[in-house]
């Protein structure tokens, strides 16, 4: 992770959109971002800003006497004050996001303290020194009830440790060496046991570090498609301007041709050639809305997949996920529980039951995985006794490019547990005979769905175990939902073809890769890109690591090695295989969300058009009042009552704009038509009912003549 920089998701109790003290600071940063100089960053508010300023500069002439107007100064200043509030409406849903990333800041913060360490010195003596003293490379021993000191990978030992500081998940974790969820966090607490781990990052480097100083960090950079719809944002307000600035000529002819049908000295109220007028025009016409809220979506959704307990690389990452067509699975722990485990075994002539099952323990004896462990306790259970081994045994350990275990022993003997077909490479490596019993013993194993591991004596294969694992429940369902999103699944694992097409079946995916070693999965991901696809996967795993580093959208365990980390884009506090799913659905969840309050933006204009168009020109041009379908009170309270619906309608978007708009797994065509029949006609239906609203409660109220 060294060199990038990281925004964190995490999850932590659902708080209230308004919040006492987020929303006071959000209230104070909101003035404070009246400033021009921040304001010029969005160019759709700068030009509210600028309208409001001339505004201000008209009010303070006609208060001086300098510019004579028969539109009331009331009329002007109430224009003024509600673009002020159309500014600050917008400045506050964009601190209000702010803040509550900040408050989330300061409650890590809390969590953050400098512990005690025990580092393990060259000579093994140990010694007591403050964690801000320990740097990379250091080893440290910490023992039950300690507190981890900061982030590393344990190298000796296993403990149960209690994540909740991190996580907020109060179930206790195994966390083991020489294992694929060794990795550990600082600030974490040992439970049981003692273990020595390997400190993996220097001082204001930690994980937690980098998630307070991410979710502080005033600058934020905007994601590709943010940056799309901003440049076409701006477009639209040029293209209004360019609109407006015509209205003026066009309204002074009209009210010069009308003068001279009028007795002399009669005033012509027409605001059609009122400076603030057609500056409240453009400003109902641009797309505010969506312009107001652009970034709050941006932040807030970020702060939503905060709760997904995720540190991502950038926000473009979580953007990226919504768009993801291609999702790579681990078999093991993802579609099934992952705690498979060994539960009988066939023998091939002329060896017994009984030699074969003493075999299989000892070439499990350098495996430290789930399975070998429960080989060696199969045999245990059936012998009553633990097994013993000669000195001098060599160890060969699991690998995923040999995919096999075992032990040389010291008279010459070697003995071999693995996947069928890398054993049988190694018996014909010795000039040994596969028995005719293997391929439908092997094969009857694969088609119950669970997985073989063939047991090999020097050039003689002597049995088959039977290693079984259970589909989590509900996976089935979850698959289906994805694929609703024209999701392409596909299920990565080392078991051989014929086991890897009944899970693939049972579990309702599309493919699968069996039989795949790092070089396989990273050609696979390859392939794919090349085919235009967009590529999701997780891993744990150093073997991982290539793999995760192509993939477009990478997402690694926590506890996983420092390896898979340092390659994935994404790291999971939780360490859940399933959590890709959750990724993916917030990254749509966010381009969604922005898509429907950009459509809502455009649409609305609408009705803004036919509120205001013929109060501009109700004096010179009354044939227009056949387009006058709103019927409002007055062309000035027509003129306020756009204003005003435009300002109010960025306050009650703000919720939906922090909680997003809920992803449904629908197909393309049926969502694109879901959010276009609900936010397109919606954004046109609701202007009209909110401005004729706005000018009855004024006329109602007395504050339009």
């Amino acid at each position: 992770m060294d060199g990038e920089k990281y925004t964190t998701i995490r999850r932590i109790t659902k708080r209230p959109l308004f919040e006492r003290e987020t929303s006071i600071r959000a209230l104070k940063n909101a003035l404070f971002m009246l400033r021009p100089d921040i304001q010029w960053r969005n160019p759709v508010m700068f030009v509210v800003e600028v309208g409001a300023f001339l505004i201000l500069v008209q009010i303070l002439l006609m208060g001086w006497g300098k510019i004579i107007s028969p539109i009331p100064l009331t009329y002007f200043i109430a224009i003024e004050i509600w673009l002020v509030l159309t500014l600050f409406f917008a400045n506050y849903a964009t601190a209000l996001a702010e803040a509550r990333g900040k408050a989330q800041a300061e409650s890590l913060r809390k969590t953050r303290q400098e512990t005690v360490a025990y580092r393990l010195l060259d000579h093994e003596s140990v010694e007591q020194i403050s964690s801000s003293l320990l740097n990379k490379g250091d080893r440290v021993l910490v023992k039950a009830g300690q507190l981890i000191p900061t982030d590393g990978e344990i190298i000796e030992g296993v403990a149960s440790i209690d994540e909740s500081a991190i996580t907020g998940e109060s179930a206790p974790v195994i966390r083991e060496a020489n294992s694929d969820r060794s990795g550990v966090t600082g600030g974490t607490l040992v439970l049981s046991d003692q273990i020595v781990v390997l400190v993996t990052s220097n001082k204001g480097e930690s994980l937690l570090d980098k998630m307070i100083a991410l979710i502080e960090s005033a600058i934020r950079q905007k994601t590709p498609n943010e940056l799309a719809v901003t440049m076409l944002l701006s477009a639209l307000t040029l293209i209004f301007l360019i609109v407006v600035v015509p209205v003026w000529p066009m309204a002074y002819h009209a009210e010069t041709y009308m003068t001279g049908y009028l007795p002399p000295h009669t005033v012509l109220q027409n605001l059609g050639t009122d400076i603030p007028t057609l500056i409240a025009l453009l400003v109902c016409l641009i797309p505010t809305t969506i312009g107001a809220l652009l970034a709050a979506i941006g932040i807030a959704g970020m702060d939503r997949a905060l709760q997904s307990n995720i540190i991502a690389s950038s926000g473009k990452v979580i953007e990226l996920a919504g768009d993801i067509d291609t999702i790579l699975f681990d078999k093991t722990g993802t579609i099934t529980l992952g705690n498979r485990r060994a539960t009988s075994l066939f023998a091939l002539k002329p060896y017994s039951e009984a030699e074969v099952y003493y075999l299989a323990a000892l070439a499990s004896l350098a495996d430290t995985t789930p399975e070998g462990k429960s080989i060696k306790k199969l045999y245990e259970d059936r012998e009553g006794k633990e097994l013993t081994l000669a000195e001098n045994t060599a160890f060969i350990p699991f690998t995923a490019k040999t995919r096999m275990s075992g032990v040389n022993l010291p008279d010459g003997t070697e003995i071999r547990k693995g996947a069928p077909d890398a054993i049988k490479r190694f018996v014909e490596g010795k000039n040994g005979r596969i028995p005719p019993d293997l391929e439908p013993i092997v094969r009857d194993i694969a088609l119950k769905g669970a997985t073989p591991l063939a047991i090999a004596k020097n050039n003689t294969i002597v049995g088959v175990l039977c290693l079984e694992d259970v589909l989590k429940p509900h996976m089935k369902v979850r698959f289906n939902q994805l694929r609703k999103m024209g999701l392409h699944l596909v299920m990565i694992t080392g078991d051989n073809p014929l086991t890897a097409k009944t899970i693939t079946e049972e579990a309702g995916l599309d493919d699968f890769l069996a039989e795949a070693t790092p070089e396989h999965k990273l050609d696979f991901i390859k392939k794919l890109q090349a085919e235009g696809k967009l590529v999701a996967m997780m891993g744990d795993g150093t073997n991982d690591a290539p793999a995760l580093a192509q993939a477009d959208v990478a997402l690694a365990m926590n506890a996983g090695t420092d390896a898979a980390k340092e390659a994935a884009n994404l790291i999971d506090l939780d360490s859940d295989p399933t959590k890709l799913i959750e990724v993916i659905e917030n990254g749509k969840e966010l381009l969604i969300t922005r898509g429907a309050v950009t459509t809502f933006s455009i649409t609305n204009d609408v009705a803004k058009y036919f509120a205001i168009i013929p109060a501009l020109f109700a004096g010179t041009l009354p044939w227009l009042n056949s387009i006058d379908i709103m019927h409002l009170h007055s062309p000035t309270s027509a003129i306020l009552s756009a204003v005003i619906f435009n300002a109010l309608i960025i306050p009650f978007l703000i919720p939906i704009a922090l909680k997003g708009v809920k992803y449904k797994a629908l197909g393309a065509d049926a969502l694109f038509r879901r959010n276009l029949a609900l936010w397109g006609f919606g954004g046109v239906i609701l202007p009209f009912i909110g401005i004729k609203l706005i000018d009855e409660i004024m006329v109602y109220a007395g504050l339009v003549n």
